[in-house]
């Protein structure tokens, strides 16, 4: 990127984040819609921004009041003797857009509109929303929504609760973004009831204008977040949104919900926003190759979350566990062991100096079960696993028995948690039959706070997710190889010439050959003399296959003969297989047969590229073969890759075992896989026509004597007529 270029990039993001101020720390706010009557949305966010304690003016907004809570009101916008910076907006959809224009007007910096009635109610909806994201650029005015709950920040010289959720959560490190307003009101409120610090809160709703890139890049800087959560139903630029959260996750982690898994929730969160919902496996790679934690339910959002802001992330997976109870043991150490923590052993000097403290009936095995003492030994047995160096994280179960009580055990781990944060070692805790909380204390608050859960699973959990971020921030960011072999000139003019549809089997083959694609010989027969020729020239034993525009599974339609070892052999399968497609009545669409070499022995694997509407390119690779969709054991990454991302790919895979070499077996040409994935995400970022690549199977040989593409199918965008035919290819 030249220097001017990076010139306006900072511009702009200098831009977006003085105009987000005005949204998250405004000097005055005004309330159009404010209310007397109680239980209004406009009577609530007038209140809600007394109560917070704004920092600021507050001008209700009410041509048929005087005053309201005592405050003076006015009639418009236009009344109001001082700037504005903030107007929030909760009148009837019908009336918006007036009252947006009038902001403009009056110089107001961002809109906050509260008003649904907008993309989610149909087209007179859309409509409306256009309108109103263009008179909000017109008058270059922010605007969160519409149909959203508001914006909130905790900071003690803002103190803005411009929502209309009666709950201002406590002070905190961590930054908030729903796309669901009806979510908000119940986030803010378990925020509260764990005493979990929020730093600023955003329920975008529509987004119209401001969307979580924009917030992402405010809170990059923000010197009081150094934790992002996000709720999401959809994405506007996620080719943005990859950027900036590679960015931020190196040092801020993002810890994400994202809804529509399945085809019902896609389908919801379709019809509930307004705006097109995406594929699962596509949000998977997108998160896994930007560093963002994600997390399946509310619960473990808030949990990760609370964790990642209060607790050193863990240098290793040795895990100690320390409890009063057996079975809470055991269901913690199961939960470590799926979820890849080792159980270490602990040191001599640990073991001496438990034995020492406890008393005869405790186990000193780990899980380390104390039995039923008190908070002093609590406090012995934490301080040791303090020193241990072969932990690297310790989980506290405690269920309150007859001799101790929950406020002393509480406290003990308060008092030792900064020690803990001082050697770098995480510690989390589990108060059995307190559901996570401990009555009298603040256990999971303060900067040496220690997150506190029900169960010692979701502590479990909690650490897994920790460690896993942590790796990603250690891992290379990767880079894009250059390959100088590439014939990208031959490459253009095939696909140049060719019509829209799927392209014939030399032209797929001879595609991939110019990007250095190693694939099987083939050539095309429309008779038998020339399947001969194609047989002599290739090289016995070959493999014969119909060649059709009708049949998609060839195996399974009886048209591929393996292992042809004459040319005597030749007439016979060519002869058999013309007979049986014409008793099956596949005789229309048979262009002929292909001829290819033979493959030699080896793993089956897919490699494959698809168009997604929001994503774009999407590489896929994993186990292949005529089982590919039986297994279904595969992983996707978006497009470009890097190496790093193709080393993860092959390494993902359950398969991974059989390429790594199983029960004797040698250990397959990995590094030769790799760069097959590396050189296919050069030929889709050069070729952007290709709509759908499928290389099925791909059959890798021993360590250092490569692969070959068996099977190739390409699809070039554009004529949906062509695009939904039948594919012309060798597959089997």
């Amino acid at each position: 990127m030249n220097t001017y270029l990076i010139h306006l990039a900072n511009k702009y993001m200098n831009e977006n984040k003085r105009s987000l101020e005005s949204l998250l720390k405004p000097r005055s706010v005004a309330v159009i819609g404010a209310s007397r009557r109680e239980g209004s949305l406009g009577n609530k966010i007038f209140n809600n921004l007394l109560e917070s304690d704004f920092k600021g003016p507050v001008f209700p907004i009410n041509p048929n009041a005087d005053d309201i809570s005592s405050v003076k009101a006015y009639p418009s916008i236009f009344d109001i003797p001082e700037p504005v910076d903030l107007a929030v907006i909760a009148v009837p959809a019908e009336f918006v857009l007036e009252a947006a224009e009038q902001c403009g007007l009056k110089g107001v910096k961002a809109l906050v509109v509260i008003s649904a009635g907008f993309a989610e109610n149909g087209r007179e909806g859309v409509n409306r929303q256009r309108d109103l994201a263009s008179i909000c650029r017109h008058h270059g005015m922010r605007l969160v929504g519409p149909n959203c709950m508001g914006v909130l920040n905790t900071d003690p010289n803002v103190s803005l609760n411009a929502t209309f959720s009666h709950v201002f959560p406590p002070q905190g490190d961590i930054a908030m973004a729903t796309q669901s307003g009806a979510l908000g009101l119940v986030i803010l409120e378990y925020a509260r009831n764990l005493n979990i610090g929020l730093s600023t809160f955003v329920s975008v709703g529509n987004k119209a204008d401001v969307s979580s890139n924009d917030l992402l890049e405010y809170w990059r800087d923000d010197p009081n977040t150094s934790v992002i959560m996000l709720y999401l139903e959809s994405f506007g630029n996620p080719k943005k949104f990859a950027r900036l959260a590679r960015s931020i996750s190196p040092s801020k982690p993002i810890v994400a919900v994202k809804s529509g898994r399945s085809p019902q929730g896609s389908k919801a969160t379709a019809s509930h926003t307004g705006a097109l919902a995406t594929a699962d496996v596509a949000v998977d790679a997108l998160f896994a190759q930007t560093g963002i934690i994600r997390v399946d339910s509310l619960e473990q959002l808030f949990d990760v979350s609370d964790f990642l802001s209060k607790q050193p992330l863990p240098r290793g997976n040795r895990v100690a566990i320390l409890t009063n109870g057996g079975g809470p043991g055991a269901l913690a150490a199961d939960a470590c062991s799926a979820a890849g923590l080792e159980l270490t052993p602990l040191s001599d000097e640990t073991l001496a100096g438990l034995k020492a403290l406890l008393p005869v009936r405790a186990s000193l095995a780990n899980p380390i079960d104390i039995t039923d003492v008190g908070a002093s030994e609590y406090r012995g047995a934490l301080s040791l696993l303090a020193s241990d160096d072969n932990i690297d994280a310790v989980i506290v179960i405690f269920i309150p028995p007859v001799f101790a009580c929950p406020e002393e055990v509480a406290v003990v781990i308060k008092d030792l948690a900064p020690e803990f944060r001082r050697r770098g070692k995480p510690m989390v805790a589990s108060f059995m039959g307190q559901r996570g909380c401990v009555p009298g204390t603040t256990l999971p608050a303060g900067a040496a706070g220690v997150p506190s859960f029900a169960f010692p699973e979701a502590a479990v959990y909690v650490l897994a997710r920790a460690l896993d971020y942590g790796r990603q921030r250690q891992k290379q960011k990767g880079t894009i190889p250059e390959f100088p072999d590439i014939d990208r000139q031959k490459a253009k003019e095939i696909v140049d010439s060719a019509p829209d549809g799927w392209l014939q089997p030399v032209e797929v083959f001879s595609l991939l050959e110019c990007y250095g694609i190693k694939a099987l010989g083939i050539r095309s027969a429309a008779n038998l003399e020339q399947a001969t020729a194609a047989a002599q020239e290739i090289g016995y034993p070959v493999v014969l296959k119909i060649d059709s525009n009708t049949i998609v599974h060839k195996t399974e339609a009886g048209g591929i003969i393996l292992d042809i070892g004459s040319p005597e052999e030749l007439q016979t399968a060519y002869d058999g297989l013309m007979k049986r497609m014409s008793i099956a009545g596949f005789v229309t669409g048979v262009r002929g047969v292909t001829v290819q070499k033979m493959a030699g022995e080896g793993i089956e694997l897919i490699a494959g590229v698809i168009h997604d509407a929001i994503f774009g390119q999407l590489t896929l690779f994993g186990l292949g073969g005529i089982y590919t969709e039986l297994f279904k054991d595969s992983t996707v990454r978006i497009q470009p890759l890097t190496d790093v991302d193709a080393n993860e790919m092959v390494h993902s895979i359950k398969a991974y075992k059989l390429l790594e070499g199983f029960r004797g077996s040698p250990p397959a040409d990995i590094q030769a896989i790799e760069e097959l994935l590396l050189r296919l995400s050069a030929l889709v970022e050069d070729l952007p026509r290709i709509q759908e690549l499928d290389l099925n199977p791909v059959r890798v040989f021993a360590a250092g004597k490569g692969y070959a593409v068996v099977d190739a199918r390409i699809l070039l965008a554009g004529n949906k007529q062509h695009a939904n035919s039948v594919p012309e290819s060798v597959a089997g």
